[in-house]
């Protein structure tokens, strides 16, 4: 079952090497969305001083896409132990750390995992010692979270998200990042209302900050603030903000960078949601569609960028309202690379029949079309205005509208492009995704453009380290 075994052995040989203590087994493990699978996991204490020397109990969850997707952590305590709850710890004995949420292979391991956890326990002591009467309560406690961890039916019945609803319509969306285009992609999609729930994965170290504390402060209907992978638990659609803020020195560094952190992210995400729309929002766009689409193993159609939809939401705007072009408008979209070497084209429906007429209508237009994009080239895009297209698009997915945007997809065998690339190109969107790809009118210009964007998108991927 598992993906990667041959890694997965290998580096559970380093822990029983480094902690022999540890046992192995396979049992079931129950999700919070009451779906269950049999995973390897291992029990054992590890050496804690705090004043004394104490050896903790814990009990870890390898998943079948280890090791690019971190284990699931659980404090392991006797009857006569009670939880202290932390920063660390939840009351229900479950982990969390930096070193989980920044988990990336081959950097991170088990081995390396179980060390920060006993220099995090050295900081604040995750158990205690119960009295005799407070040893019975804590029994109960233990009960539950076994029927958790270990495979109860009775758990199931009742963690069903949407509380009973049919899980098959259930519309749920999770945004990964709570920076401010995170916030800013929760905010556009709840005030749509395509969504049953929303979920803000937020995988910044510590407490809650900024925009993220206030969300929760006035709790909105619907939204959910989460650290933990598992509540992105069988999204329809999960959209992707993450950016690395390291402290890179040139482009490549930084994407490099990037994809280093979605290493982290896309396995885990795919492991919840195996069925799910990937919408990615983070920089560059192009690439780090690529990079999801590789490391997720989705079909193209449901891996896309938010790509050009915003412009070309605008620059149909700006033809219609503003040049009084609104037939032009109809047909009009910017294609092709994010940035200053996006071209505006033309679906082929609109060609006049004579070849005088043909002319004449096309220099026409390309005034038209110059001139949009000179007004377009002054509008920035702040979080809010991506925010917005992020709801845009999510409202075609969930609602099945078979709409056409222009958004990032795979462009390899459009416009004699050989190489596997994301470009922006107008897409009929789904349930599943990308339904089919827009005929654009031939223009050897465009063309050219594309394939220019598409040989410096290659390039620069070859660059990177998958």
């Amino acid at each position: 079952q598992y993906k990667f075994r041959d890694l997965t052995i290998e580096e559970l040989k380093n822990v029983n090497k480094t902690y022999p203590n540890f046992t192995f087994s396979m049992n079931t493990y129950t999700f919070k969305d009451g779906s269950q699978k049999d995973l390897l996991n291992f029990s054992g204490t590890v050496p804690v001083k705090y004043g004394n020397s104490y050896n903790i109990p814990i009990h870890l969850w390898i998943l079948d896409s280890h090791p690019f997707a971190p284990p699931i952590c659980f404090l392991k305590p006797t009857v006569n132990m009670g939880i202290s709850v932390g920063k660390h710890v939840d009351a229900h004995g479950r982990i969390y750390l930096p070193y989980l949420q920044n988990w990336s292979h081959p950097k991170s391991t088990v081995v390396g995992l179980i060390k920060e956890m006993i220099a995090k326990f050295e900081e604040e002591l995750p158990l205690y010692s119960l009295s005799s009467s407070d040893a019975a309560r804590q029994s109960e406690l233990l009960s539950y979270i076994a029927k958790i961890t270990e495979g109860e039916t009775d758990v199931k019945s009742k963690s069903k998200i949407g509380g009973g609803k049919n899980e098959g319509c259930f519309k749920k969306i999770t945004v990964v990042g709570a920076g401010d285009l995170g916030i800013a992609c929760v905010l556009a999609v709840a005030a749509k209302g395509a969504a049953d729930k929303v979920v803000l994965l937020d995988l910044s170290e510590g407490t809650a900050k900024g925009g993220t504390m206030d969300l929760e402060i006035f709790a909105l209907p619907n939204v959910e603030i989460s650290k933990d992978f598992s509540a992105s638990a069988d999204s329809k659609v999960v959209v992707l903000t993450v950016n690395s803020l390291g402290n890179a020195q040139t482009y490549l560094d930084v994407i490099q960078s990037n994809v280093d952190l979605f290493r982290g992210i896309i396995p885990a995400i795919s492991h919840y949601s195996q069925d799910t729309v990937l919408l990615v929002a983070s920089h560059p766009v192009e690439v780090m569609t690529y990079v999801s689409w590789k490391l997720s193993a989705f079909p193209k159609s449901r891996v896309i960028g938010v790509g050009a939809n915003l412009d070309t939401e605008r620059f149909q705007y700006i033809l219609t309202n503003l040049l009084k072009a609104e037939v032009l408008a109809k047909d009009a979209w910017i294609i092709g690379e994010q940035g200053e070497d996006k071209v505006p084209s033309w679906t082929s429906c609109n060609l006049v029949a004579k070849q005088t007429e043909a002319m004449t209508a096309r220099n026409s237009r390309e005034k038209v079309a110059n001139r949009g994009m000179e007004v377009l080239k002054g509008k920035g895009q702040r979080s809010w205005s991506v925010g917005l297209s992020v709801a845009d698009l999510t409202d075609s997915i969930l609602k099945d509208k078979r709409k056409v945007h222009s958004v990032s997809t795979l462009a390899k065998g459009c416009c004699n492009i050989n190489s596997e690339v994301f470009l922006s190109l107008p897409c009929i969107l789904g349930t599943s995704g990308v339904i089919e790809m827009v005929k654009l009118e031939e223009d050897p210009l465009v063309q050219e453009k594309l394939q220019s964007s598409a040989g410096s998108v290659h390039d620069l991927q070859q660059q990177l380290k998958l």
